[in-house]
This record gives C-alpha cells, structure tokens and sequence, in this order.
C-alpha cells in the first residue's frame, strides 16, 4: 500500500460568519473575502508542509483544481506542481486533477504534464477529472458535454503523447491539424494516468477497461460507498475479462493522527466540522447539475452517499461513517488494515490538512503518519508480497 500526502490548500481564514449572507463557499461567495496577504502566507506555508511530506519519505504528494472557492486555491494545479518539482527529490507527484471538459485546448496539459514529467525525471502522476458540478457554474460549461469533451480530450492527450509528430486530430469538440508534443513525456509510452471521482458509473466503466487499466480513486466518501464502487470496478474488469488489482484503486479521505485516540478527537474536532460544514457548502444543484450525471449514475451516488450531507456535520458522524480517519496510530492502522483487507486497495491518499488546521498540527499529523503508520504498512508488505494475490484467491476482493 503506497500512502500519498494530499492537500487542498484551502483559504483557512474564511470568515467563519460567511455562511449568514451566502449559501456556499463555492462559484458565489465574493472574492472580497480573501485578502492576498494571506493567501501570500498560506501559499508558502502549504508548499512547506508538502516538501516537508517528501522529506520524511512519503510516496507521494498530490494537488488539484478547483475554481472560485475558499475550499481550495489551486485553480491551476500546474503551478503547485511545478513549484514543488524542483523542491522535492524522492516523492511522486500527482496532480488530481485536470478538469478536462472545462478547457478549450487539451493540448496545453499534454504540453505541462510533459514538462513536468520532465524535470521531475519521471515523478508525475497524471490526473484527469471531469470536476464537479460547480466548476461548471464557474466557468460557464455545458455539463451535459462532459461526458464527451472528458473522453475527447483525454483520446487527444494520448495522442500527443504517444503518436510521432505531427499527426492530426479531428473529433466533434476538438480540431488539431498538428498535434505534435514538445517536450514529450520522460515516462513512455505516458506518466500513470489516475481517474479521481464520486463514483458515476461511466467513469468506473471506463476507467477499467483493458485498453486503459488505470488507477481509480474514490474520493471523500463513506466506506461503505468506497466498498460499493470498489465492486463495480471489479465487476466491471471481470466483464472486460481480467482481474483488477489493489493497485488500480485508491482512496482519499482527511485523516488525523495524535497521541491517543482522545488528543485526536480534541485536536481534530474544530478543523474537520469547519471543512465540512463551512468549506464544503453548497446547494445540491450546484454539486450535481442537470445533465452532469446519468440518471443511473445519479440514483448510484446519491444511494451510496445517503444522508452525508444533510444538515450540520459532526466529527463522530463523519468517523462513524468511515469518511474521516481519527485517532492514535494503532487506531488509524487497525482502521485501515480492516478496510484494506475487505475492500482492497493500493493507494491511500489522506488529506494531512483540512479546514482551519495549524501548521503545526499539520507538521505533527504527517510525522505520525510518516513514522508510525506507513512503516507499519510497509513492514506487512515487505513481509508477505503475495497479499494482494492472496487475498483475490481467497475471495476477499472481487
């Protein structure tokens, strides 16, 4: 199991009051709430906390894309990714992800993550995302195109990375008489391509087939929804006629680590219910617009994510609920062995920061991690490298 460091970067200075005039930290809540000055000291303070995660020996780090949001200042994840690739020798970076149906010019991501791909000597980890209803909102997308721009966008990156140049492209969205990458990608024939998502059906379909095998993440969701779509892959690989590995799934949640259980809870409590019932409001139709999701899509989510977002969050709901990791390391490593073992999966990406989080709560967090917890899964590993076979043999993944 490979554990990569993942950080939002949110504006952890928001106005807690935001909430009594606007109905979401999302697209609506004017900029005037951020001052620059701060973000100046959380930019350089977040960067910080994820070379201080390749120092201690994680696998990897990740950044994302999100738009017009206090939830996190990484509209163009590029840049994050860039400023790190110089800074950071040993762990890999993934950006997760692009969000492909919003750009007029895929080429442009073929062209950074090469660059990328380049000067980190082979440490990227691509990303593609079709991004939430809201980014849609931002950026004045059709998201009932999503689907297509997603998939043509994607074929066109592909190309450009893998055919001699130049070739040519022509699909309904996407119209290139010269695609014709420079640089190309120090990865060949391309860097890992990972899938984040809520779990539509189509992705996972997708994801999963054989002409792609790539690594699907489930992001903040409830174990049980984790469990369900984890299936689905399964179910789906079987139908393509192979047997999925743990390494072709990830799961990403906010995670906290302390002393005892009871420091955890104390230390986390008023970090994560900011994040979940300030940073992650918004209105349903702004999560989920009409035409984003497929209707077996949408009746799939919203079943698996039952009651996840009604009202005000606590801390226990969301541990109770396995979304939120919480505790001593013995905790969080008994957690994770159990859902590792009945659900299966290769990567875990916790978010190290989440909320108003401290940087030196932050510092703490990712040190237990790193000195507990990893090595733990990492002893069990070098132990018995045949688990992951094992366990498909015996039934526990399907």
């Amino acid at each position: 199991m490979k554990f990569f460091f993942f950080h939002l970067m949110p504006y952890a200075a928001l106005d807690p009051d935001y909430d009594k005039q606007h109905n979401s930290a999302w697209v609506t809540l004017p900029n005037t709430y951020y001052d620059p000055k701060i973000g100046h000291q959380l930019y350089n303070r977040y960067l910080d906390e994820m070379e201080y995660a390749d120092e201690l020996g994680w696998d990897g780090i990740c950044v994302n894309e999100h738009h017009q949001t206090a939830y996190g200042l990484m509209p163009i994840p590029g840049v994050m990714a860039g400023a790190l690739a110089r800074r950071t020798k040993q762990a890999k970076i993934a950006v997760l992800g692009r969000a492909l149906p919003l750009l007029n010019n895929p080429l442009t991501v073929a062209e950074e993550f090469a660059m990328l791909d380049n000067i980190t000597g082979g440490r990227l980890i691509a990303g593609f995302v079709r991004g939430i209803g809201a980014e849609y909102h931002a950026w004045g997308a059709n998201p009932a195109e999503s689907h297509d721009r997603f998939h043509e966008a994607h074929d066109l990156i592909i190309q450009a990375w893998t055919q001699p140049g130049p070739s040519k492209f022509e699909g309904k969205h996407y119209h290139f008489e010269y695609v014709n990458c420079w640089p190309r990608p120090y990865q060949q024939p391309h860097p890992p391509v990972w899938i984040p998502s809520q779990g539509s059906r189509e992705t996972i379909e997708w994801a999963s087939h054989p002409s792609r095998k790539y690594t699907y993440l489930q992001t903040f969701s409830p174990v049980s929804a984790l469990a369900r779509f984890v299936k689905m892959y399964h179910e789906a690989a079987a139908r393509y006629g192979y047997q999925a590995t743990n390494e072709q799934i990830g799961w990403s949640m906010p995670a906290y680590a302390a002393e005892t259980d009871e420091i955890a809870r104390r230390e986390a409590k008023p970090h994560v219910e900011f994040f979940l019932n300030k940073l992650l409001r918004m209105p349903q139709e702004m999560l989920l617009p009409p035409g984003y999701l497929s209707l077996a899509s949408m009746q799939g989510i919203l079943a698996a994510k039952k009651g996840i977002s009604v009202g005000p969050r606590t801390m226990d709901d969301v541990i109770e609920q396995g979304i939120f990791l919480c505790g001593s390391a013995k905790t969080i490593c008994e957690r994770l062995e159990k859902y590792q073992q009945e659900i299966g999966f290769g990567h875990v990406l916790p978010q190290m920061q989440f909320g108003t989080m401290p940087h030196e709560l932050v510092r703490k967090n990712t040190e237990i991690f790193a000195k507990e917890i990893i090595p733990y899964f990492r002893a069990k590993s070098a132990a018995n490298p045949t688990a992951d076979k094992a366990r498909r043999e015996t039934g526990l993944v399907k």
